[in-house]
């Protein structure tokens, strides 16, 4: 067995009772992977993730962070706009500590009724991205 990593998982809980159901899921993926999850944050909507994520990763106990979320589809592009800005400064964060980000955030043009199925996946997919590069990068 390999070294347990350490992470935070971040949720923009806008959507409160699916975020309850996609941060369940991302802990139950974590214990079955051997990552411990040491904390939990959250944050009004998915604009918020990043400057958070960014505080967390600065922590030297903290090996990566997954971030969850919905971005629904809108009537203007806003929410395109906005994952847009969200996903491209989350990567800047990842390239800047050089600490992993699993991205579980659902949309940016998601229709409710496609909501409910991808909740689990989403966040457990998430997970198992953070432990795949934190093994390729910590060898």
């Amino acid at each position: 067995m390999g070294r347990q990593y350490r992470i935070v998982v971040v949720q923009a809980v806008f959507h409160k009772s699916e975020l309850e159901v996609m941060l369940k899921a991302a802990m139950q993926q974590a214990a079955e992977i051997d990552l411990d999850i040491v904390q939990v944050r959250s944050v009004p909507g998915s604009m918020e993730l990043p400057i958070v994520v960014a505080h967390a990763l600065a922590q030297p106990e903290i090996d990566g962070a997954v971030v969850l979320g919905i971005i629904e589809k809108g009537e203007t592009a806003h929410g395109r706009v906005m994952a847009d800005a969200v996903v491209s400064n989350l990567i800047g964060i990842e390239l800047s500590q050089k600490k992993p980000i699993g991205v579980g955030i659902l949309g940016p043009e998601i229709m409710p009724s496609q909501i409910p199925p991808r909740l689990e996946g989403y966040a457990k997919a998430a997970v198992r991205a953070v432990k795949n590069v934190l093994e390729q990068i910590n060898p």
